[in-house]
Parts: C-alpha cells; sequence; structure tokens
C-alpha cells in the first residue's frame, strides 16, 4: 500500500481519511465521529415521542443514527466510523482501543535484539525509509491502540499516516531472508503485544440467534408493511382474510428464518478451525498452542504426516505434499518447496502471489511433509484471520458484491407507481365516500385498504420463484449456484471467456514423444521416450518434475506423471530413518529422491540403463516464470547437474546461442500450429555443487542460466468431444467465444480453430506489442496468419476490395506480454482490439482478471468458463463465473458444475433466459392482479358496497397465490436463439402492455356493470349502509363472476413460452390448476350451490341467459388479452420502430462494432507499425 493512496481529502473536512482495500482497486472513504450526550440523550427522546418509529428509522439507515448522536471529528479522536465502500453502499462500526502495555513490536520478524524498540513501533512501507517506524503517543496515550472491524478484517490506526490501513499491511515489505531470520520465534512478550494488535487467528462468520434474525426480518419495510395490512384488515371485520394471510406470512417468515440460520451455520463450520500446533520459542523450546493463538512471525513445525493448515504460512525447511482443493477446485496434489535462501533472499520481496509454490494457504491439507536436513519441517505465519487465503474465500461468501440488475430497480420504481396510483385512488375513494355520508372512522380504514389491494404483499416471493425453480432444474443437473440472483443475470449474457486447459481440452496431456539434438539438428521425433540412449534428455525426462510417492503411490501434476511414466523410471523416496545410507554411498551425498530405471526385462533389447539418478533440490513451475528445474546427481560423478524444463521459448532464452538450432522457430511452429503442447528441456553441469547442504543454498537465477539445449518434449492435448458443439451453439446464438489461455499461442490458435472460435474461412491476425525502450517508443503491429484465409485469395486483394465485398471476420490473437503493453501504452486501441480479440494466450492470472474487468466496461454481460484453479480472480471478477470443479461450493464463483465439460454453459445461459422472462411475467401477473381488484374495489366503493372477506380471500389465496407460484415452473426452451429477453422492466414494451391490459380490465367491468343495472329484474341495492351488511348484492356478484375469470386469463396470457420457455402445456401441473379454476369459475357463475353461495356471499341470479352473456364477455375478454399480447409480442412494436428512427445503443460494444464495420480503410492497417505517442501513456497512468 503506498503511503498516497491514505491522504486525507481536504481539509475542510477533518474526519476523511480515503483508504485502499488491497486487490480490488477499491476506495473506502472513512469518515470519523464522536459521540455527543446531548445529541444521544436527545435521540432517546424522540424515540419515544414518536413511539418507536425513529428507532426503525435507525435499523433501516445506521449512518443516519451515527449521524444524529455524533458530531464528525479527525479520524484519530473518531468513537464510530461511516465507512463508504466501492459500491457505494455505507457502514457503521465501533472503533475500539486495547492498551498495549509496555510490550514492544519488532517492526519485522527478523529484528536483531539490538534493533528492538521500547516503544511501540509498528511497521509501514514508506518511501524515504524501507521500514518506517510509527511510535503511537506515549505520553498521552499509553500505548493504546485503536482499531475497528468491518467485514471481519481488523483496520488499526497508524499515527504516521493519519489514516486506518488494514492490520495486513504491517506484514508488506518483508523480504525472504528476514522471513528466513524468524526461524527462531517469537518471544513471549512480543507474541503477547502482536495477539493484541492482530487479534485472534479466527474466521468468525457471525451466526444471529433466532431472536435477532426475527426482529431485523420484521423490521424489513415489506413486513411492517404486512403488519399494517393485517391491522387494518381487522378494523375492517376482513377476519378470516387478515387470519389467513398472518398465518402464511408467518410460515414464510419461519422457514426464510430457518434457511438463513442454516446457511450461516454451515458458513460457519467451513470457516471453524482450531488445532493445536507446535511453535517455536527464541529459548529452543516447543510449545503447543491452539491455531486461535498463532500471529504473523510465529514459527511452526509441520508433523510429517501433515495437517490442516491453519493460517497462511512461508514454508523454510523441507518439502510439502498439499491438497488445495478446497480453495481452488483444482484435486491434483500441489508440492511446496522452501522459500528461497541465500544471497538473492535479501532483495526479494515476499508476496504469497508471486511464492505460492512457497506458501502454506489456510484451509489447504498437507498430506505429507519431508524435513531433509535433519529438521523438522517449519513454516512461519504470514497471515492470520480474514487476512489469509481462506478468510478471503469466506468473506466473498459472506459479502458479495452487490449484484447490480436494472430488473430489481425497474421493481421497486414500479411498486411505487403503483403506490401513487393508490395515493389517486384513495382520494377518489373519500369522496365517493364522503358524498356517501359514510362515517369519518370508516372513510379512513377504507381509503388506506385500498393502499393494501393495490400494493401486493406476495410480490417479493413471487419474484424469486422463477429463480428458486431455476436453481433446482440446475442441481438436478450437477449445476450448484450459490448466489441466485445471479441467475437472472445469465440471461444477458453476451460474451463468455473459457480457459482452455481441462476446460476445453482434457485434464491430462498424453507423451506424442521427444525430439532429439544431433550436432545441434533436430532429429525426427521419438515416439517412446524408453527407446533414448542413456545421457542428459533421458535423464531431464526421468528427473525434471515434481512427483512425489504417497502411500507407494506417484502424485504430481499430471504433465509430470505422464512424462516420467512414458521413460519407465521409478521415483523411490529417501525415509529418514532407514535407507540414508545406501544414498551416502552411491551418490557421496544426501538425496531427496532417487529414480531408479525400469527392471533389465522392461528395457528395450539395445538399451540397458543400470544407473539411478538422485535428486539433490527442486525449483517448482511457476507461472511468472514460465519454468522449472532440479539439481541432480549421477552415481560416480563428483559435480552436480541441473535440468530444466518449461516454455520453449522462455527455455531457448535460458540457453547458450550456438546450443539452440537455427529452425528452432520453425520446428516449434511445426509442432504447435498442429496443436502440440510443446516443452523445450535443457540442462548444464554445475561443478561448484557437489553436496546436499549446497544444493540448498544455491539462488535459482544462477543455476537456469547458460544452459545447453536439449529438444523437445511433445505432448498431445485432445479436444473435449463437447467443446466444439457448445462453442458453434453459442456463435449461432450471437454469444461471442473467447479463449483465455496460460499456453503458447500457436496452440491456443489451433485449439480455437478446432473447437470452431475460429471457423475455416476466418482470417486470424496477431496483435504484437511491444513495450517502449530506452530509444523507442512502444510499438504496435497487426499481422495476419499464414494459411488462415482461403488459399485463393491473396491478402493484398482483400485489404483492397474492402470497400466492395465485405472482409472475412477476423480475429485478434494476442499475448500476455502485449495485452500488458496495449493497456499501458495504447489504451485508447484497447477497446476497438477487445472487440474483435479471440484468443488470449500466456495470460497470468492477474491478466484474466484484468481482461474481463476491461470486457466489462464495454458493458459487455461477461460469463467465464474454468477449472477453479489459477481462475480464481476471473471467475469472481465475471457477472456470471462457472467452474468445472468437484467441489459443490467452489469459493472461486458463483457457479459450480459437477460435469468437467461446458456443456454448463448453454444450460445455464436459457435457465437464465428462462428464469428472466419468468420473473417479467410473474411481476406483470402479480402488478395487473392488483390493478383488477384496485378497479372493481373503487367500482364497488362507487356504490358504497365492496368484496366480502371470503370473496377477497378466494381471489388472493385460490386463484393468484397458486397461479403465481406455478407459473415459474415451466422450463427453459431447448434451443438457444439469436434473441435475448428484455432486461428493463420500464420499457415501452412491459408498460405498453400493462396499459392496453388495464384498459381492457376496466371496460369489460364497467361493461358488465352497466349490463347487469339495465336487466329487467335488477334490484339496485341497499346503499344506506355499507358493505358487508348489503351484500349480498347483484353488482357485487357479477363483478365477483367477471374478475375471478380476469385473473385467470391473466394468467394465462402473462405465461408466455416462445422462444425462451417451453409451451405452457409441458408445465402440467399449471395447466392442471388452471383447468380446474376455470371450472370452478364456470361452476360459480352458472349453479352456485348452498354453501358456496352463502360463505361467499353471491346473490342468486335465475336468468341463464345473463349468466351465458357473462361467460360470453370473460371468452371476449380471453381472446382480446391474448391477441393484444401477441401482437405487442411480434408486430406493435417493430411498427413504432420503425417510425421512429434508429437510436444510438446505450451498449459501448454494439457502438464500437458499428463504427469499426463503416470505418475506410478497414481497421486494422495490416504490418504497419503504430507508435505510441507519450500523450496515450500519460493519460492511462
Amino acid at each position: 500500500m503506498s503511503s498516497d493512496s491514505s491522504r486525507l481529502l481536504g481539509d475542510q473536512r477533518p474526519g476523511y481519511g480515503t483508504l485502499q482495500r488491497d486487490a480490488e482497486k477499491s476506495r473506502m472513504e472513512v469518515t470519523g465521529y464522536q459521540t455527543k450526550t446531548w445529541r444521544v440523550a436527545l435521540c432517546h427522546a424522540c424515540s419515544v415521542l414518536t413511539a418507536g418509529l425513529l428507532l426503525v428509522l435507525f435499523h433501516w439507515k445506521p449512518s443516519l443514527e451515527v449521524q444524529a448522536k455524533c458530531k464528525p471529528c479527525a479520524l484519530g479522536q473518531a468513537d464510530w466510523v461511516i465507512i463508504r465502500d466501492r459500491f457505494g453502499q455505507c457502514f457503521t462500526t465501533r472503533v475500539r482501543t486495547e492498551a498495549l502495555g509496555e510490550g514492544s513490536l519488532e517492526h519485522h520478524p527478523g529484528a536483531r535484539l539490538e534493533d528492538r524498540r521500547t516503544s511501540i513501533a509498528i511497521g509501514v512501507a514508506d518511501e524515504e525509509e524501507s521500514r518506517d517506524t510509527i511510535r503511537l503517543h506515549e505520553k498521552e496515550e499509553k500505548n493504546i491502540l485503536r482499531y475497528y472491524l468491518f467485514e471481519g478484517m481488523r483496520y488499526i490506526w497508524m499515527e504516521r499516516r493519519q489514516a486506518y490501513c488494514k492490520v495486513s499491511v504491517l506484514d508488506e515489505g518483508w523480504t525472504c531472508a528476514d522471513l528466513h531470520l524468524s526461524q527462531a520465534g517469537l518471544d513471549q512478550q512480543d507474541h503477547t503485544t502482536r495477539r493484541k494488535i492482530y487479534g485472534p487467528n479466527l474466521i468468525e462468520v457471525p451466526v444471529k440467534s433466532y431472536a435477532r434474525l426475527l426482529v431485523e426480518e420484521v423490521l424489513n419495510p415489506f413486513y411492517i408493511f404486512q403488519v399494517f395490512s393485517i391491522v387494518l384488515w381487522v378494523c375492517d371485520a376482513y377476519y378470516y382474510y387478515a387470519a389467513c394471510i398472518f398465518l402464511i406470512s408467518t410460515i414464510s417468515l419461519g422457514l426464510s428464518l430457518y434457511e438463513t440460520r442454516k446457511q450461516s451455520a454451515t458458513l460457519q463450520n467451513m470457516a471453524k478451525m482450531s488445532v493445536g500446533v507446535r511453535v517455536h520459542r527464541p529459548s529452543g523450546e516447543e510449545m503447543v498452542v491452539s491455531s486461535a493463538e498463532l500471529v504473523p512471525g510465529d514459527c511452526i513445525s509441520l508433523p510429517a504426516d501433515g495437517m490442516l493448515v491453519p493460517c497462511d504460512a512461508a514454508l523454510l525447511t523441507g518439502e510439502c505434499m498439499v491438497n488445495e482443493s478446497m480453495l481452488t477446485g483444482e484435486s491434483v496434489p500441489v508440492m511446496k518447496t522452501p522459500l528461497p535462501a541465500g544471497s538473492q533472499a535479501a532483495g526479494t520481496v515476499y508476496s504469497p502471489e508471486e511464492h505460492r509454490r512457497h506458501t502454506l494457504f489456510c484451509g489447504t491439507q498437507v498430506i505429507q511433509a519431508k524435513s531433509y536436513v535433519g529438521r523438522e519441517v517449519l513454516a512461519v505465519v504470514t497471515r492470520t484471520g480474514f487476512c489469509t487465503a481462506k478468510g478471503d474465500l469466506i468473506s466473498s461468501i459472506l459479502y458479495p458484491k452487490p449484484v447490480s440488475f436494472k430488473f430489481y430497480k425497474d421493481a421497486v420504481k414500479f411498486v411505487l407507481f403503483l403506490a401513487v396510483l393508490a395515493f389517486i385512488g384513495t382520494l377518489y375513494s373519500i369522496l365517493i365516500l364522503v358524498k356517501n355520508q359514510v362515517p369519518v372512522g370508516q372513510i379512513i380504514i377504507r381509503a388506506l385498504d385500498l393502499v393494501t389491494v393495490i400494493v401486493p404483499p406476495a410480490l417479493p416471493a413471487a419474484m424469486t420463484v422463477g429463480t428458486i425453480y431455476a436453481q433446482n432444474r440446475l442441481k438436478k443437473q450437477g449445476i450448484f449456484c450459490i448466489s441466485p440472483p445471479r441467475i437472472n443475470l445469465c440471461g444477458k449474457i453476451r460474451l463468455v471467456c473459457f480457459d482452455k486447459t481441462g476446460t476445453l481440452t482434457e485434464e491430462g496431456l498424453d507423451v506424442w514423444g521427444v525430439v532429439p539434438l544431433e550436432n545441434n539438428h533436430f532429429m525426427p521425433i521419438v515416439h517412446e521416450p524408453r527407446c533414448l540412449p542413456a545421457g542428459p534428455l533421458l535423464y531431464s525426462l526421468a528427473a525434471c518434475h515434481t512427483v512425489s510417492l504417497l502411500r507407494a503411490q506417484p502424485i504430481g501434476d499430471p504433465v509430470d506423471l505422464k512424462m516420467v511414466e512414458s521413460t519407465g523410471w521409478r521415483l523411490e523416496m529417501m525415509e529418514e530413518e532407514e535407507g540414508e545410507l545406501p544414498a551416502f554411498q552411491q551418490f557421496g551425498t544426501k538425496v531427496l529422491a532417487v529414480m531408479k530405471p525400469p527392471p533389465e526385462e522392461e528395457q528395450p533389447r539395445d538399451r540397458k540403463h543400470q544407473s539411478p539418478v538422485g535428486i539433490l533440490r527442486r525449483f517448482p513451475f511457476s507461472s511468472s516464470l514460465q519454468r522449472m528445474s532440479v539439481l541432480v546427481k549421477l552415481p560416480g560423478e563428483a559435480s552436480a547437474h541441473v535440468y530444466v524444463k518449461g516454455a520453449p521459448e522462455m527455455v531457448a532464452s535460458l540457453c547458450r546461442k550456438e546450443t539452440v538450432p537455427v529452425d528452432f522457430s520453425q520446428m516449434l511452429r511445426y509442432y504447435t500450429t498442429d496443436g502440440f503442447r510443446v516443452l523445450g528441456l535443457a540442462y548444464k553441469a554445475l561443478s561448484t555443487v557437489t553436496t546436499f547442504e549446497e544444493a540448498l543454498q544455491l539462488p535459482r537465477d544462477s543455476v537456469e542460466s547458460s544452459l545447453t539445449f536439449l529438444g523437445f518434449l511433445v505432448m498431445k492435448n485432445v479436444l473435449k468431444p463437447e467443446s466444439a458443439p457448445v462453442i458453434h451453439l453459442l456463435r449461432n446464438a450471437n454469444i461471442r467465444p473467447v479463449m483465455v489461455t496460460g499456453d503458447n499461442m500457436l496452440t491456443a490458435v489451433n485449439v480455437a480453430k478446432s473447437c470452431r472460435m475460429v471457423e475455416p474461412k476466418e482470417r486470424v491476425i496477431f496483435v504484437n506489442a511491444s513495450p517502449p525502450s530506452h530509444d523507442k517508443p512502444a510499438a504496435l503491429k497487426f499481422i495476419l496468419a499464414e494459411h488462415s484465409q482461403g488459399e485463393e485469395q491473396p491478402e493484398g486483394l482483400q485489404q483492397r476490395d474492402g470497400c466492395f465485398l465485405r472482409p472475412q471476420p477476423c480475429h485478434f490473437a494476442l499475448n500476455g506480454k502485449s495485452f500488458a503493453v496495449v493497456c499501458e501504452h495504447f489504451a485508447d486501441l484497447l477497446p476497438k482490439i477487445l472487440i474483435r480479440a479471440t484468443v488470449f494466450a500466456r495470460m497470468s492470472p492477474d491478466q484474466k482478471t484484468q481482461l474481463v474487468c476491461s470486457l466489462q466496461e464495454l458493458s459487455y454481460c461477461v460469463g467465464m468458463c474454468g477449472d477453479g484453479a489459477n481462475d480464481c480472480g476471473a471467475l469472481k471478477a465475471a457477472d456470471v463465473g462457472i467452474s468445472l470443479s468437484e467441489a459443490e461450493a467452489s469459493v472461486a464463483s458463483p457457479f459450480t458444475s459437477r460435469v468437467a465439460n461446458i456443456e454448463c454453459v448453454p444450460t445455464v445461459i436459457r435457465e437464465g433466459r428462462c428464469s428472466l422472462v419468468t420473473s417479467f411475467g410473474v411481476f406483470k401477473y402479480m402488478a395487473l392482479y392488483s390493478l383488477v381488484q384496485f378497479v372493481s374495489v373503487l367500482l364497488l366503493y362507487t356504490i358504497n358496497t365492496n368484496l366480502s372477506d371470503f370473496q377477497f380471500l378466494f381471489f388472493d389465496l385460490i386463484i393468484t397465490t397458486t397461479v403465481a407460484v406455478l407459473m415459474g415452473r415451466t422450463g427453459p426452451a431447448q434451443e438457444l436463439g439469436v434473441e435475448r429477453p428484455q432486461g428493463a422492466l420500464i420499457s415501452v414494451l412491459v408498460l405498453g402492455s400493462l396499459l392496453l391490459q388495464t384498459a381492457l380490465l376496466i371496460t369489460v367491468q364497467v361493461l358488465s356493470y352497466f349490463i347487469t343495472v339495465s336487466q329487467s329484474w335488477y334490484v339496485p341495492l341497499n346503499s344506506t349502509v355499507t358493505a358487508p351488511q348489503n351484500l349480498p348484492n347483484y353488482e357485487n356478484t357479477v363483478l365477483f363472476c367477471v374478475t375471478g375469470f380476469q385473473y385467470l386469463i391473466l394468467a394465462v396470457a402473462m405465461s408466455k413460452g416462445y422462444p425462451f420457455r417451453e409451451p405452457l402445456y409441458t408445465n402440467v401441473l399449471f395447466l392442471v390448476v388452471l383447468i380446474l379454476l376455470f371450472g370452478l369459475m364456470i361452476w360459480l357463475t352458472l349453479y352456485p350451490l348452498g354453501f358456496p353461495k352463502s360463505l361467499l356471499k353471491l346473490q342468486g341470479i335465475d336468468d341463464l341467459n345473463f349468466k351465458l352473456l357473462l361467460l360470453g364477455i370473460a371468452a371476449l375478454n380471453f381472446f382480446a388479452a391474448f391477441v393484444l399480447e401477441t401482437a405487442l409480442d411480434h408486430g406493435l412494436l417493430s411498427c413504432l420502430r420503425k417510425l421512429r428512427r434508429r437510436k444510438v445503443s446505450k451498449k459501448l460494444f454494439k457502438r464500437l462494432e458499428k463504427e469499426l464495420s463503416q470505418q475506410q480503410p478497414s481497421w486494422p492497417p495490416l504490418n504497419e507499425p503504430l507508435f505510441a505517442t507519450p500523450k496515450m501513456s500519460i493519460a492511462v497512468r
């Protein structure tokens, strides 16, 4: 965290300090407040006067409470803070203080004794001094630590910076050498002081009590409205109705509390971890302490049979095999090696990401730990609590980024619009009731009753129904979702990024062969590596890996396992107790492991390998270095050898020029273009190293330099059979597939072609960007890949005829280095490149995340599908992340698919579209249902009557609730079309539909009322009294019959199938219920019998022709409503659009696409270098 990121914003508000949170470039604004007693007293008085309403308001907006009870002050003196996060949400939290006593805290773990301060010093990286100490006011403060907790994280007050910083800032800037120095451990006093500063090493998930949850739920605006409605109905003598709604609300409330509590309890169990850990103290003794007591700087010892890691720690000695599936979903165990020591460690700043192969992450399982130099396996604690990898995971589940979706915002606006309608209706009813000389008490109750009619209480529940059904359907197909609101977002996906290895292609690779060298020329490929002669090439295949044995089974990276298997050599690990001597005699030193040649009978006739190979040290594979290496010793030889394998370009750059064949690039292109995965192999002799201990001291960069090139290892990466059809399906549905991989560019392009991301006739253009050197600015060049467009047409022609014939669509391909240069120096071209780019190769995990965010800035709704290991960041950043892993809830993403292929992507998109359309349908239905009831109640008020208790109950429970719940059961359509569902509720289509349907409803109700009044047998009701005294009457009965049909008609009209859902008849349960309800309404209209008739207070009508006329009106209404919806869907809108001129799209990528398609001459200019102007790069910085 650089010091300028916490500067104070202006002097006029002393309370502002702005903090930078690490990974997400998020700004948190923190404002300090100090409590004033007189303000608190005033607030209490007001709460009493307003009968607790003020308390409810404070519960809804806690920041108001802090602003009311406190006054702004400087952050250093604050006892409350208001935090505004990057999404603009406000939170409040109390500042706590803790006396640190006389303890001292060295500013980094390896501080020498003479450096120890008597005062408290908290280390901070700063520009002037690399380690700077901040002394808290000793005199007046008596070493007091001020901190607050926010989302589980501790933020401590730093005097020097005048800001609150995350407690993990104290550990930044440690070098690898510092960490090695902390092997001695912390003494008791340091430990106690740090324990106060860092807090306990726990990831605490708050599980609220039922009472607390109940209060919070009941104070939700929706439930307060429910309570208000129930009280009102009781006053209005609607006892049964009130009792039923009360019962239903109580049950739904209970279920929701149970679910919420169950989820937090599950999460709490997942996060809870307390194990006994052996800790070293400087005196040399070992103590077993609870993992909750650990603090950064503690040195812990790992048992040989493994343990659950309770914190993030850096491995100092020995090797560990770790299962990280809990964090990444990656089932292959990972080998961890000690943190670099010796000369190069002093200058290297430790970072968990950069040194992830030396870091044990919290929540992962060490399967086995091996020590080599006769001591235990030691690690130093670097992070605890919520600052750890697991803490980060739990925190992202507890506090997910809010799903901002237009649909939800529009729904709120819409309810407000209904409330305005209710207000108008209330005014009308008051006028009518006054005119009818109704007592004042009655008027108030009646007027308020209208509000409860028009704002449907079941709306929030009904809205989530579609999502819940979709979630259950996905679960049946092995796709788990931890964030249901995101299902609706899936319906809007425009672009999906795919990882390559393990996602589009099979996880494992098969060895295709080895390309050896002879006299510096490539030889033909050898398909059976076990036929190779004894020598560096064979030894590099047998020994250059991080395979380890677990219960006599080899485990490790699939590539390594396949490579070792192809040679037939076997691994033997050295056990501490026995087997040390033979190793010493054979190799003259101790070794980590021995590779033994296959038994003689398994070897080819002409080859007899006898001598084993001893492994002294391993430098594990690292994404940033793109290579791994091992130090090896052969029996009877004095010096050791180093073997390196990795990305061919990287390995060749580390070799001596004269050992790399001239046709290196051609040969590499020959294999990668065919989609093979190629690794380079190299070696050199190290005369300086003769023993195990010397090997441990060697820095990595001195080992991996001036090597001798040995040849290629060629591996075949098979495309999963489902990949090509799915990609083709997505392209047909106008959803853009993009490949993001860490693999070689040509291999990636080949896979893109074989899975049809790039069709045979389409051109591929490589985007090459080079960073600025001392004399030249950054350059960018577009190069057409050979043989990619139809052979018959030379490229010049294509370019020239751009005006006449539309050039074939082209796909850009670029690698991580070029992507970084474009982002930094060609920011203005980045959007154009992203619009066309399909293949991103050699991308680091951070760049994958950056790419997803850049695509979102072009207003794409981005999906990301990966295997969860190194794609965690990108999966979280995407709007919809789907990880293919075994875990039920991968911490990496909102969706997890058990089936490890990309067929889950179209499934999730179809479900998302279906769920979105369902939410729209249910929303429109609920809105229209309240409008129907609103209109009928207003009509009845006009003649001084109303619906009876059981009529309300019949409509709301028997008809509407069953219909709204079952409406969402319809499944998604089988095919994925080009169209996307609407995302906005407030649009011409939805509002048009609602207005026209409402007009139709009013017409039908008013018409049937006038027809009734004109009948010869009609007797007017007694208007001197109100309902329920003047029930039953003719007006009420007719409106009851007509509106009953209207509710059902709307249900049918609003459950449209095509094109996103299956047709209505596939939802059998819904269909049966509709038929039954229609039957019931026809029966109630034609022949109401004794009991239902008296219960619903219906007036008997003897004129059969009139009753048939009512059915006729209902049938007409049905037909009209249906025609309206269909016309709106198909014809009317397009006519309107033609009349209106085409408006510019709100989506940035659509505007860019249009611009690019119209640009003359066609863009990009091929083979012409573009140079960055200084202005461009400044604008970005």
